[in-house]
């Protein structure tokens, strides 16, 4: 299963298909899903993998297959303090009054939304006897229209029907066009093949800041830019490993400037806001790559580039109700509620192709001298996924052990902690971060 997908992602990426001979895995260990959950976490950890091996001449990769499982859930062991939940109180599934709804309120502004169109209080008693006297589709409809995050549950076959299922499907798992005419210098190092790529990461969450942590840890200097007050607590120590991270209010004519002298001289640019947001701001494709020629832009959205919901606010819990893959998981386990994947997969999954996106970007622009502009979603990662069948995994997954561990303590910036060991090998070419994780905005922009 793992080489089904893993050849189907390498095909869309148009590199060279002996490159796959070159990847082996150990273990055994899965995740417990009626989909190939530890399968897609092998395959895109190792198309990234086999992209920088590409890129780096072409040295063989070691993938372990309990590691790359657990490298797609949390991977920070605190040592004498407690990681924030990564969830709001109020944030989850509801019954409505004809079907199942989920809303994402760990942003406040899309908690003040969800709880506004309830006309009720914040607290997950009253929003529960408020969405029971909705229809899921009504409700669904009222959140995203007063700027909030809502998903009705679909089964698989009303996702194929509907008008942005069907939209993903047409959609290539990466969708690449060619860029401007490179003005870079930059090469790859022996040993550490992204040492001195520029990467400015306008990424929040999960997909893109997994991607960008992927990048920094094969050397990659990663200089992450925030909006002023926007915070992630529980998933921050988690994906700021290897990184810098600055902020900029791109409506301040200073900070718009700061950030585009940054532009201007960086090699990737990744980015995650819904489509259409960095345009309403002045920094559209073709401005993008004025300011960069060669630039290697890598973006990812919710829901996908076309169809009606291709502007539409979205995370991953939201596509996984959408798309079919929480009813196909409460079908499987005859459960009264939603059933999603064990893990956020189509984060990390999609975090992981963006990094063999950039990868193959730089591999392009060696060979032709352009820059890329490339696009994914985690609807059609979820689509990737759903369109290899698996054999159901029910055995448990364990948790972290001692021996799933680095040696060594990390030094965040909340206290010390360990990290597990990576979950592939390069051969030649270790992956390591020799920043430890930081919070946002903890540095200047530069």
């Amino acid at each position: 299963m793992m080489h089904d997908l893993l050849d189907k992602a390498w095909r869309a990426l148009d590199l060279p298909g002996d490159a796959l001979s070159r990847l082996s895995v150990t273990g055994d260990a899965r995740w417990p899903s009626c989909f190939a959950v530890t399968p897609m976490a092998l395959a895109s950890i190792g198309a990234a993998c086999l992209a920088v091996s590409e890129l780096a001449g072409g040295p063989r990769v070691t993938l372990d297959s309990r590691l790359a499982s657990l490298w797609f859930n949390w991977t920070l062991v605190p040592e004498g303090w407690t990681l924030p939940s990564a969830w709001d109180a109020v944030a989850g599934d509801y019954k409505a009054a004809d079907g199942w709804i989920r809303l994402h309120t760990n942003a406040p502004h899309h908690r003040a939304a969800a709880v506004a169109v309830l006309g009720c209080a914040d607290t997950r008693d009253a929003v529960t006897a408020a969405v029971a006297g909705w229809s899921a589709g009504a409700l669904e409809q009222a959140v995203v229209a007063a700027g909030g995050c809502a998903a009705v549950m679909h089964s698989p076959e009303a996702w194929r029907d509907h008008a942005q299922g069907r939209a993903v499907r047409a959609e290539p798992i990466f969708a690449i066009r060619p860029g401007t005419l490179a003005q870079t210098t930059w090469q790859p190092t022996p040993g550490r093949p992204l040492a001195g790529l520029r990467v400015l990461d306008l990424t929040r969450v999960l997909a893109g800041p997994v991607g960008t942590r992927f990048l920094a840890g094969y050397g990659a200097d990663v200089l992450r830019i925030d909006p002023p007050g926007w915070d992630e607590p529980g998933v921050v120590p988690e994906v700021t490993l290897g990184k810098r991270c600055a902020r900029l209010d791109l409506r301040d004519p200073a900070h718009r400037a700061r950030f585009e002298a940054l532009l201007s001289r960086a090699d990737v640019l990744v980015h995650g806001y819904r489509p259409g947001a960095l345009e309403g701001l002045g920094y559209g494709e073709a401005e993008r790559q004025a300011l960069r020629p060669g630039l290697i832009d890598v973006s990812h959205s919710a829901y996908g580039h076309t169809g009606p919901w291709r502007g539409r606010r979205g995370f991953d819990s939201l596509v996984q109700m959408s798309c079919g893959i929480a009813a196909a998981g409460m079908r499987w386990k005859a459960a009264d509620k939603p059933t999603p994947l064990p893990v956020q997969a189509l984060d990390h999954a999609t975090g992981y192709l963006v990094a063999a996106a950039v990868v193959r970007g730089l591999i392009a622009r060696q060979r032709t001298g352009m820059g890329s502009i490339t696009r994914l979603s985690l609807a059609r990662t979820a689509q990737w996924l759903m369109d290899h069948p698996a054999t159901p995994e029910t055995a448990p997954m364990p948790g972290l052990a001692e021996a799933d561990l680095a040696p060594g303590i990390e030094h965040t910036a909340w206290g010390p902690a360990r990290r597990a060991r990576p979950p592939a090998v390069i051969e030649g070419a270790p992956m390591s971060w020799p920043l430890p994780a930081g919070e946002l905005g903890a540095v200047e922009a530069a």
